[in-house]
């Protein structure tokens, strides 16, 4: 693997699949397991880097299809680089765009070339290759970076969804080949480039597409394609069914999934990193994580309460405001609401994350999770 970046990574302790490990990147080392939030233009929605970094984050992510259309990859890189753009010394994942042929699939058109797509913004035509997405992201300059790929639909036949990994393959080959050429450097420094692993909920189509990636050796490897609606038992075989075929000592990532059940679940699977928009767009909608389950702050029943979000959270929300108040900033659309609840949100998934990592440490992995169901 010595013509692309490799950055260390160890598993530190285990509980049954679980593991609790030790990312180091350029940027600093990442404790795993890490839930990572969503920039998906550049920014974490309501929520500042300083923020951010106060409640716990560790990995942000960005996306490539809408920052190479706005602003454009190169203005990014000459504004000082994605980093810098977006205000985090910390490391940075870029999704490769590979989401983009499933969200926008009714605008698009696939060819083992690669995908055609309209633009969100202005209508235009955008071709996006695996050579295109592996050069933007060298352009725009995170750490770690993704494989173009294709993620069929939930409910796509099992003829369409064995297409998208065959053609799945052959783009992380070009992608890879593509890395290689330029030593895998950005920008802005090493990128390392995982993998995607595609299959549906076809738990053959997922062996299959697993062993075709690891015979092209990257340095780590995704589990995409789920968390796109199909019946979460059958995700949750999936993800099993891949990580057991996964090297041990390479990072694995879950793309898509922020729900505090969900996590648990993916984390009891073998899974180190995980993101979603959840928090964040559920905190635009007025609704709170919470020890005790997920509450609506737009309910009635919350117009008069003193209590706090979550007692004992530590985000500014629940040290300053009751739920009267924030249900009052909810419901005239003030924009400290969102900000509050987009601080309190990714605060506690942070730190449900960090208790569970610390449950693996202690070997109580499957108590602690047992003890969250009835919250959930």
């Amino acid at each position: 693997m010595s013509d692309i970046p490799s950055f260390p990574f160890s598993v530190v302790h285990r509980d049954g699949h679980a593991r609790a490990g030790l990312l180091h990147t350029p940027r600093g080392v990442v404790r795993t397991p890490c839930f990572m939030p969503v920039g998906t233009k550049g920014t974490v929605k309501g929520v500042t880097p300083e923020t951010l970094a106060g409640a716990g984050g560790q990995i942000v992510l960005a996306n490539t299809y809408h920052l190479s259309l706005r602003p454009g990859s190169k203005l990014v890189r000459d504004l000082g680089g994605l980093h810098r753009f977006m205000g985090w010394d910390g490391p940075l994942l870029t999704d490769s765009g590979g989401f983009q042929v499933f969200s926008l699939l009714d605008t698009a058109r696939i060819t083992t070339e690669g995908v055609t797509f309209r633009s969100v913004y202005d209508g235009s035509a955008q071709h996006f290759t695996p050579e295109r997405s592996i050069r933007e992201q060298e352009i725009l300059g995170a750490d770690m970076i993704m494989c173009f790929d294709e993620c069929a639909p939930a409910e796509a036949p099992r003829e369409a969804v064995a297409g998208a990994v065959r053609r799945t393959s052959a783009w992380a080959a070009r992608c890879r080949a593509a890395h290689a050429e330029v030593g895998g450097q950005g920008t802005d420094g090493p990128q390392m480039l995982l993998g995607i692993v595609q299959g549906g909920i076809y738990p053959d189509l997922r062996v299959e597409s697993t062993h075709q990636l690891l015979e092209l050796d990257f340095p780590g490897y995704a589990v995409g394609g789920l968390s796109v609606g199909e019946d979460r038992s059958a995700m949750l075989e999936c993800t099993a069914v891949v990580t057991e075929l996964l090297p041990e000592e390479q990072i694995r990532y879950f793309m898509g999934i922020g729900d505090p059940p969900g996590i648990l679940e993916v984390i009891e699977r073998g899974v180190d990193l995980f993101d979603c928009v959840l928090p964040t767009r559920t905190a635009r909608m007025g609704t709170a994580f919470t020890s005790g389950g997920r509450i609506n702050l737009r309910n009635a029943e919350h117009a008069t309460s003193k209590d706090p979000l979550d007692e004992g959270c530590p985000c500014t929300a629940c040290r300053s405001f009751s739920r009267g108040v924030l249900r009052h900033l909810v419901m005239q659309r003030e924009i400290l609401g969102i900000l509050l609840l987009s601080e309190h949100n990714l605060t506690f998934l942070f730190s449900l994350v960090e208790r569970a990592r610390q449950a693996i440490v202690e070997g109580s992995f499957a108590a602690f999770k047992e003890g969250l169901k009835g919250a959930w």
